[in-house]
């Protein structure tokens, strides 16, 4: 019996961070593209706008005012998601098919930046950096009080992004999510074996191999996974355990923010582009024990052939499991030919 051929044959691939399979197809890159054709938008934005509810000086959409502010600017979602209003309430009982369970949270709009035409990709790395330490901040105020704490950015129209002034959210709640959930639950279940983090032997097993490596450094790897979903998929991580993002030292900051600069303009060089996003850190819950937990961050993009053209996940990604063309090592073939600077 044979081996797989990685880059030509039908294959799965397992991921170990969240259990689940994809599937890779990469002998369909062949075949012909007459789906949606448009043309990239080329996008030019003034530093402040006037009608952004997010540039300094500026109302938003509630009522209140911004301040002048100059470099970093959180504040509270007007229009959460979640409410800590502080009243108690019961789950529902009344059927195992018809659960429901409460949740208390905040959520916080980050503006990274007074202006309204950089993102982080067009920042210093001084600049960026900045954003890395507010992000700790947040952390480290919000996890004494919950059990997960999500740093995310959406960034573009087409991920939904309701603002293009550079900005992204913290959503803090008093229950593990979904995704959460599996992670933890894998990454406990490898230490336990292994008294090892599963990031930790995976980012050394791609360090050692440099297939799929498209930014590092001595401190952190940002790689495109050997189970990557979306075509142009990141994941980032320090090369030893850290559990909180919060826990990061003046030196691993520094360094995040050098390899975030240089992997998000390889990201909008791909297509001469802004390109879209959605991103987000993964660490430890809480305040509980987090030896098994290692501190990362996912960026799921969904260009795939060119500034307009996506990967939808549809058919049978939606009924049965996820499915790629691309293979991740293609991917970051192309990734590392890009400019970084």
């Amino acid at each position: 019996m044979t081996n797989i051929d990685l880059q030509a044959q039908p294959h799965r691939r397992f991921n170990a961070l969240s259990g689940d399979w994809v599937q890779v197809s990469p002998h369909r890159m062949q075949r012909p593209w007459q789906g949606q054709l448009d043309p990239p938008t080329v996008e030019t934005r003034p530093q402040h706008d006037a009608q952004c509810y997010l540039c300094p000086g500026n109302e938003r959409a509630a009522g209140q005012k911004n301040p002048a502010y100059e470099d970093v600017f959180v504040f509270d979602n007007d229009f959460a998601a979640l409410l800590d209003d502080g009243r108690d309430s019961q789950a529902d009982t009344e059927s195992p098919l018809l659960r429901a369970a409460p949740v208390r949270g905040t959520c916080r709009v980050m503006c990274f930046s007074p202006r309204h035409d950089l993102t982080l990709a067009a920042m210093q790395a001084q600049e960026i950096e900045t954003v890395i330490r507010c992000w700790g901040a947040q952390v480290r105020e919000l996890r004494p009080r919950y059990r997960w704490v999500q740093v995310f950015e959406n960034k573009g129209a087409m991920m939904g992004c309701s603002n293009p002034h550079p900005h992204g959210q913290i959503w803090a709640l008093d229950a593990l999510p979904n995704e959460a959930l599996r992670e933890q639950n894998t990454q406990a279940t490898y230490f336990a074996d292994m008294k090892r983090t599963l990031l930790r032997d995976y980012v050394a097993l791609e360090c050692e191999r440099q297939e799929r490596i498209v930014e590092a450094d001595d401190h952190w790897v940002a790689l495109v996974p050997f189970w990557a979903v979306w075509p142009f998929e990141i994941l980032l991580a320090t090369r030893e355990p850290v559990a909180h993002l919060d826990d990061l030292s003046p030196l691993l900051q520094s360094s995040l923010a050098r390899v975030m600069q240089r992997l998000l303009r390889r990201y909008d060089a791909l297509f001469s582009t802004s390109f879209p996003y959605s991103m987000g850190w993964h660490g430890a819950p809480g305040e509980a024990s987090a030896d098994h937990w290692h501190l990362h961050a996912h960026f799921y993009p969904p260009l795939l052939r060119s500034a307009s053209i996506r990967k939808f996940m549809v058919g049978y990604e939606l009924l049965a499991e996820a499915q790629r063309d691309l293979t991740p090592e293609q991917a970051a073939a192309r990734l590392r030919q890009l400019p970084a600077e």
